[in-house]
């Protein structure tokens, strides 16, 4: 069953970002969350940009992290799980 985050970003609604099939989550700076998926060719990143954080301060990837695994407990039926009181907030979410 897909599982999705719904995600707030700054002057945009919300938007949507699958909870399954990562193989990794990482803070990539001060100022982007990365999140990797399994694909047929290696992997996909989605990047969650967002207002910056101290060197070395993770609570951005934590809490994307604590996310996925809430969403992923939920019911078949809960679909998508609204992610809230992020530490930090998102300006942009991209895939590559």
């Amino acid at each position: 069953m897909e599982k999705f985050l719904g995600i707030t970003v700054t002057n945009q609604q919300v938007q949507i970002v699958s909870a399954t099939g990562i193989v990794l989550i990482e803070q990539d700076s001060t100022t982007t969350v990365g999140i990797h998926y399994k694909s047929s060719t290696g992997t996909d990143v989605v990047t969650i940009t967002h207002a910056a954080a101290g060197v070395g301060d993770e609570t951005m990837r934590d809490a994307i992290q604590n996310a996925v695994v809430a969403a992923l407990t939920t019911s078949w039926t809960n679909v998508l799980y609204t992610v809230e009181n992020l530490p930090y907030a998102v300006t942009g979410i991209a895939i590559a």
